[in-house]
């Protein structure tokens, strides 16, 4: 991924040294986009910065075809015609992305991608075999350990995303679209291991549809349109961009986009 110069994105006006310096330490991804797209000379977004901070939630949400993807696919290094800086941060600099569609090996049991993820990760044997139990428990998968995913349902297929995710403990989680395919029950088990992750200090940017529940779950937000950011900022910020004090997320969108 080609690098280029960022503006100053945020003025830390009178702030120490001893206290700029921890804000420093809190952030764990830090974004700034010049400009990206999949062919030279086709830019399909340009100018998004944004922040996540240890224990954040931040929602990257917008239209269908608003460059939500692209985000997403930029700050991983997927994109050779991209100008962008990407810094990670946190104890061990490392992230774990869960995508919107399921990625997994035909031949490799689910138990033998969690054990490929642990072992990629350099996690113990012991630490990744009580992580593994626990999750296989929590999802409701501890049925189809040896089974293949190739005969797994699209809801299954996400629970091991997200299993595999959550198997390594990074210190940003880069999450698309989380909630496609999920029934009730996984929905509630994935927010609950979300929050305990957020507890433990790691930071999160999830791109949603789901405007109800980003409502309720996310700390900020960054609401892309044409490319472009609209709005940034807490449900109040965003409420106050988009002139309509007492709206919820789901109208501000509307209003915004």
């Amino acid at each position: 991924m080609e690098e280029t110069e960022a503006p100053q994105v945020q003025e830390l006006g009178s702030i120490g040294d001893h206290e700029q310096e921890s804000m420093e330490r809190d952030i764990v991804l830090d974004v700034y986009i010049e400009e990206a797209g999949y062919e030279a000379g086709d830019k399909r977004i340009s100018n998004i910065s944004f922040q996540v901070q240890q224990g954040q939630l931040l929602g990257l949400i917008g239209p269908n075809g608003a460059g939500k993807s692209t985000t997403i696919k930029t700050l991983l290094g997927l994109l050779k015609h991209a100008k962008a800086q990407v810094k990670l941060g946190g104890e061990n600099k490392s992230y774990a992305y869960v995508p919107e569609q399921p990625v997994f090996y035909e031949d490799l049991t689910l138990w033998e991608h969690l054990d490929l993820a642990a072992a990629a990760y350099g996690l113990s044997y012991e630490t990744f075999e009580a992580t593994a139990d626990k999750l296989l428990s929590q999802f409701g998968m501890d049925q189809v350990r040896n089974d293949l995913p190739a005969g797994f349902s699209k809801g299954m297929k996400q629970k091991m995303m997200l299993m595999l995710g959550f198997l390594v403990q990074p210190d940003v989680y880069i999450v698309d679209e989380p909630f496609i395919g999920l029934d009730p029950r996984a929905t509630k088990d994935f927010l609950r291991l979300l929050e305990a992750e957020r507890k433990r200090g790691a930071g999160v940017l999830m791109s949603t549809h789901v405007l109800d529940t980003a409502e309720k779950i996310c700390d900020s937000f960054v609401l892309v349109s044409g490319g472009r950011m609209t709005a940034t900022g807490t449900l109040e910020d965003i409420r106050a961009q988009a002139g309509l004090p007492e709206a919820s997320l789901f109208d501000c969108f509307d209003e915004l986009t």
